[in-house]
C-alpha cells in the first residue's frame, strides 16, 4: 500500500463530521465569510474559528467552495412560498420576509461572495445550483401561479421577469447604496414589475 493509499484508508476510518459539530463548522465558515469575504477566506481560518483541525474540514469538504456553499445553503434564507391568490401580495410576502431582499443577512452574504461568482468557476457553479436555484424557483412558481390565474399577459417572458425584481433591488443596494427595505421592494413591484406583466386594458 502506498503512503497516499494508507492516508486515504486512515481518513476513511475516522468518524465523519456531522450533527452539532458539523453545524459549528458551517457557522464558523459564515462568520469568517462575513469578516473577510470569500476571496480571503481560507480553510485554516475556518478551522481556527471552529477550533478544529484543517484535516477535519477536508474529511467533509474537499474545497472551500463546497464548504462555503453548503454553509450558505443551510442558512434559513429561502423565502417562503406564498399563495395568497394575488401576485402583488405574493411578491411582497416572498421578498420582504426571512431570506428575502429585506433580510440584512441575505444581502450582506451576497455582497461577500459577488466577486467569487465571476472569478471562481467551482464556487459559481455550486452557488448557482444550491443557493440561487431554490430562491429563483420560489419566484418562478409565484409568477406561474399568477399566469394561471390570468394576472399576467400570455406573452410575458418569465425568463426575464422572474429575476427582475431581485435584480433591480440589488442594483439599488450594491451600486447606489440604498437600504433594501420593504418600501424599496414595494415601489419596484408597483412601478416596474406589475405594470410590465399585467394584461393591457
Amino acid at each position: 500500500m502506498t503512503p497516499a493509499e494508507a492516508a486515504a484508508a486512515a481518513a476513511a476510518l475516522r468518524p465523519r463530521v456531522e450533527g452539532d459539530r458539523e453545524q459549528e463548522i458551517l457557522d464558523a465558515a459564515l462568520e469568517v465569510l462575513a469578516d473577510v469575504g470569500y476571496d480571503r477566506l481560507t480553510m485554516d481560518a475556518v478551522a481556527h474559528r471552529a477550533k478544529a483541525s484543517k484535516a477535519t474540514l477536508y474529511r467533509r469538504w474537499n474545497s472551500k467552495a463546497k464548504l462555503v456553499v453548503e454553509s450558505l445553503s443551510r442558512m434559513k434564507t429561502v423565502p417562503v412560498m406564498p399563495d395568497t391568490g394575488d401576485l402583488r401580495t405574493d411578491l411582497l410576502t416572498a421578498f420582504c420576509g426571512m431570506g428575502g431582499l429585506t433580510d440584512h443577512d441575505t444581502t450582506a452574504t451576497l455582497g461577500a461572495v459577488l466577486t467569487a461568482v465571476s472569478t471562481d468557476p467551482e464556487f459559481a457553479h455550486e452557488f448557482r445550483e444550491q443557493v440561487v436555484g431554490p430562491k429563483a424557483q420560489v419566484s418562478r412558481v409565484v409568477f406561474e401561479r399568477a399566469r394561471d390565474r390570468g394576472e399576467l399577459r400570455p406573452d410575458v417572458d418569465l425568463e426575464i421577469v422572474v429575476p427582475a425584481l431581485a435584480g433591480i433591488v440589488l442594483h439599488q443596494v450594491f451600486i447606489f447604496g440604498k437600504q433594501p427595505d420593504a418600501d424599496l421592494v414595494e415601489r419596484v413591484i408597483d412601478q416596474i414589475i406589475l405594470p410590465a406583466v399585467r394584461p393591457r386594458a
